[in-house]
C-alpha cells in the first residue's frame, strides 16, 4: 500500500510537471487613455532562452499568428549563455520578416558576452534593436513610440539611467509610448519617466507560482515571495506595466509549477 501511495505521488507529479511545461497566450487589455483611436494588438515575447517549441519553433509561431497582433515585442533573454542560439534564431528567422520586431537585451546575452554579435545578427534580420533609442511607428493609424534601454548587467545605474532618459524624447509627447526593459523589478525607477507602457520578462513568473495569489516563490532580483511575476501592474507614476512569465523551459535546473511558459497578447485600446 505504502509503495503505491509513492508511485501514485510520483506520476501525479510527473503528469503535473508535464501539464506546466505547455505553453499558454494569455490576453491582457490596457486602456490607452485617449492616446489610440484604433485598438493595437501586440505580442510580447520574452525568455526563451533558445528553448525548443517545435521544429522551427512552430508552436511559438502559431500562437503568434493566431493573436492576430501588429507587432512583436522581444524583451530580453530570448536568446542564452549556455544553450545554442539556434532555436532562437529559428523563431527570429520564422517572425522578423512579417512583423515590426523590437528586441533589448537581457542579462544572459551579456553573461554570454555575445550580446553584439546578437544584435549584429538582429539588425541584419530587420528586427529593431533598442538601446537607449526609440523607434516612431504608425500602427493602425495611431502614432507609437517604441523605446527601448539594455539590460543593466554590464551597466553602472548613472549609465541605465542615461539610457533611460535617452528613450524618453520630449517631441514625441503626442505618440502612446512603451518602453521595454528586462527588468521588471525597477517599476518605480520607471515611473519617474514619461511612459504609458512598460513590459519586461526576467521574473520567469516566480518559477513556482503560489496557487490563488498574485505571487512567485522567488524571481530574480526579487527574492522569495516576488510582487512583479505576471500580468499587469500599475506604476505610480500612472504608467501600465506587463510582466511576462515567459518561455524558460528546459534551461531550468527544476520545473515550473502552476506556471505554464506564455506569450503575452496586450490590447491597447
Amino acid at each position: 500500500m505504502k509503495k503505491k501511495i509513492i508511485w501514485s505521488i510520483i506520476i501525479l507529479l510527473l503528469i503535473l510537471t508535464a501539464w506546466f511545461e505547455w505553453p499558454v497566450t494569455e490576453q491582457i487589455q490596457i486602456s490607452a487613455k485617449g492616446k489610440v483611436k484604433t485598438p493595437v494588438r501586440i505580442a510580447l515575447v520574452t525568455d526563451l532562452h533558445s528553448c525548443y517549441y517545435g521544429k522551427n519553433q512552430s508552436q511559438l509561431i502559431k500562437m503568434i499568428d493566431k493573436g492576430k497582433v501588429d507587432m512583436i515585442l522581444l524583451s530580453g533573454d530570448i536568446f542564452d549563455d549556455r544553450l545554442s542560439q539556434t532555436n532562437a534564431k529559428k523563431l527570429i528567422e520564422g517572425i522578423c520578416d512579417r512583423y515590426p520586431c523590437y528586441y533589448v537585451t537581457g542579462n544572459h546575452e551579456f553573461w554570454g558576452g555575445k550580446q553584439d554579435e546578437i544584435k549584429t545578427y538582429l539588425k541584419e534580420k530587420n528586427v529593431t534593436v533598442l538601446e537607449g533609442n526609440y523607434s516612431p511607428a504608425e500602427i493602425n493609424g495611431n502614432k507609437i513610440l517604441v523605446c527601448g534601454v539594455d539590460d543593466p548587467t554590464d551597466m553602472t545605474m548613472s549609465a541605465w539611467k542615461k539610457q533611460l532618459e535617452d528613450a524618453c524624447p520630449e517631441e514625441y509627447r503626442d505618440h502612446y509610448r512603451i518602453l521595454l526593459s528586462h527588468r521588471p523589478e525597477r517599476g518605480e525607477i520607471y515611473s519617474g519617466y514619461d511612459f504609458d507602457l512598460v513590459v519586461c520578462g526576467h521574473a520567469h513568473g516566480g518559477q513556482w507560482r503560489i496557487p490563488f495569489t498574485d505571487y512567485g516563490v522567488a524571481a530574480p532580483d526579487q527574492g522569495l515571495f516576488a510582487g512583479f511575476v505576471d500580468g499587469r501592474y500599475e506604476l505610480s507614476g500612472g504608467a501600465d506595466m506587463v510582466v511576462s512569465r515567459g518561455l524558460c523551459r528546459e534551461r531550468m535546473p527544476y520545473p515550473r509549477f502552476f506556471n505554464h511558459p506564455e506569450i503575452v497578447i496586450i490590447e491597447i485600446e
